[in-house]
């Protein structure tokens, strides 16, 4: 049974923050994109109707929205060959040219920044203050290149095929849509799958917008198991740049080193915030809400705390009043027509069997032995009367999950903290480094001899003290170490080096079979 909530205000979604009203949008700002009740596929420089359309719906409420297009693996190949033969003819376009169309579709992205941000609200779940963050991040991260690429391409040209991308729903504007145009910016036609979770009306509409403007862009949908021979292993990829889980990943790191083919795989990692001889609680206090953005469904979250059995009551007083704090519910939900949309910490979760799965998760360690210390409710959250929320999950803090919870070794990628409880420095960094590599880490000490002593032993590309780390943008650089990343480290001028070539011989930074290299 679908369960539902009596709000204690009676809210309505707010005037003009419909998925109709969006889609009406969509197909006045795009027709040549959008049909009456599904996208199109963009392959060969047009925009097909073509594919298997799948149902889909919000994660929002439940309700039904436009599912993607599905091409066959015949059809995808046309694609990437057409795809080629773009990318042939776009990597010798001067850079001045290139500049000014990327530089145009900036504009356009800018100028349709609200649309773009509430078709991510209804199509993944995220609040209306980091959907606009998504889409913000994306426009002015490549215009960070647009302005200052020429140094990073010197010396340097385009790859002898196009960029195959495949990235996880999270981000879809301020990951692939910037790893795209950068990857146009710096001479070569892109090819991304929409992912099979959400984006593709918002991939649709950032796309057309490029297209309008030159942009050598294909945009496809399908399963990834029916697409992957042509995205991942056809001889026409110059490079594959993936973005999503382990599994997934292995098999596509098997696949591009069997070929010697360029990549640029970020995977999962369980990323974890280490305290020790630690007093700065005021602080700890203060940054718990913000490491729940999003219900924690970011590859840079922090769902794993590492704390000194002997700070473990200081922590709970800091962590408890904040993890209280926490705000979820609709995220279109007012209470007076006028109000502003709501504040929230984050939504649904990207789908109800995400939300039952991590449920079923939390139940089974607690069976196990896992330690309640907190356990939100949807009582609290900001819901329509009568609302579908199948999605939502409030925030879980558990203690000492077992070792067969998947809660142990694992990113839950949901509104789900453990707690781990260590006496020693050895134990520490031993939990610190549970998943064999991590993009993002934490350690919050007071003494700064001892974070520089203790934070080169984290097997994070990132470590902070007592500061979150994120994945960047313009300048800075990211990857990851073991298993969280396979290829080439990206960010800054790395991002243009990994899909450019170089110097004969060269050695890019980044995680390879053969070397591990940093910048």
């Amino acid at each position: 049974m679908t369960p539902t909530l009596t709000p204690q205000l009676t809210l309505s979604l707010k005037p003009g923050t419909s998925w109709s009203d969006a889609w009406e949008r969509c197909l006045a700002v795009a027709p040549e994109a959008f049909l009456d009740d599904r996208v199109r596929n963009l392959w060969a420089g047009s925009w097909q109707a073509d594919g298997r359309a799948l149902p889909a719906t919000s994660p929002v409420d439940g309700s039904p929205i436009a599912g993607p297009p599905r091409l066959d693996a015949a059809t995808a190949q046309q694609a990437v060959r057409a795809c080629l033969d773009e990318h042939r003819a776009w990597r010798h376009v001067p850079l001045a040219e290139r500049k000014a169309r990327v530089s145009a579709t900036l504009d356009a992205l800018t100028e349709h920044r609200e649309l773009l941000a509430l078709l991510l609200v209804w199509e993944i779940g995220k609040p209306w203050r980091l959907a606009q963050a998504d889409v913000d991040r994306a426009i002015d991260g490549v215009r960070w290149y647009v302005d200052g690429v020429e140094p990073m391409l010197a010396g340097r040209t385009p790859l002898a095929g196009p960029v195959s991308n495949i990235a996880s729903w999270n981000y879809p504007m301020s990951v692939l849509v910037h790893a795209m145009l950068v990857q146009a910016l710096a001479g070569n036609a892109v090819i991304a799958k929409t992912p099979t979770d959400g984006g593709v009306a918002c991939l649709t509409l950032a796309c057309a917008l490029a297209a309008r403007e030159g942009i050598p862009i294909t945009l496809v949908s399908g399963s990834g198991g029916e697409l992957s021979e042509a995205l991942v292993r056809s001889p026409e990829i110059g490079c594959v740049s993936f973005v999503g889980g382990r599994d997934t990943g292995a098999r596509i790191a098997t696949a591009v080193a069997d070929l010697g083919k360029r990549h640029v795989l970020e995977q999962e990692g369980l990323n974890t915030w280490g305290i020790w001889n630690y007093s700065d609680w005021t602080a700890l206090t203060a940054v718990i809400p913000k490491l729940f953005d999003y219900g924690k469904q970011r590859c840079t979250a922090y769902p794993r705390f590492v704390v000194q059995r002997s700070l473990f009551a200081d922590f709970l007083a800091a962590y408890l009043p904040a993890v209280r704090s926490i705000r979820l519910g609709h995220p279109l939900a007012v209470e007076q027509p006028g109000d502003p949309l709501p504040e929230l910490d984050f939504g649904p979760l990207i789908n109800a069997a995400k939300a039952k799965e991590l449920a079923d998760h939390v139940a089974e360690a607690i069976s196990r032995g896992a330690v309640p210390l907190h356990e939100g409710s949807l009582s609290e959250g900001l819901f329509l009367a009568g609302q579908d929320t199948s999605a939502y999950l409030p925030p879980v803090t558990l203690l000492n999950p077992p070792p067969s919870s998947p809660l142990h070794h694992a990113e839950p990628f949901g509104p789900v903290d453990t707690i781990v409880l260590v006496d020693t420095e050895a134990e520490l960094l031993a939990a610190m480094n549970a998943s064999n590599g991590a993009l993002v880490a934490t350690l919050s000490t007071d003494d700064p001899a001892t974070y520089a002593r203790l934070s080169p032993q984290i097997r994070a590309f990132k470590v902070g003290h007592g500061k979150p780390r994120s994945r960047g943008d313009r300048d800075e650089l990211f990857g990851g170490f073991g298993h969280s990343w396979r290829g080439a480290f990206v960010g800054g001028e790395l991002l243009v080096r990994a899909v450019t070539d170089g110097p004969a011989g060269e050695r890019p930074p980044g995680n390879f079979p053969d070397y591990h290299l940093m910048p």
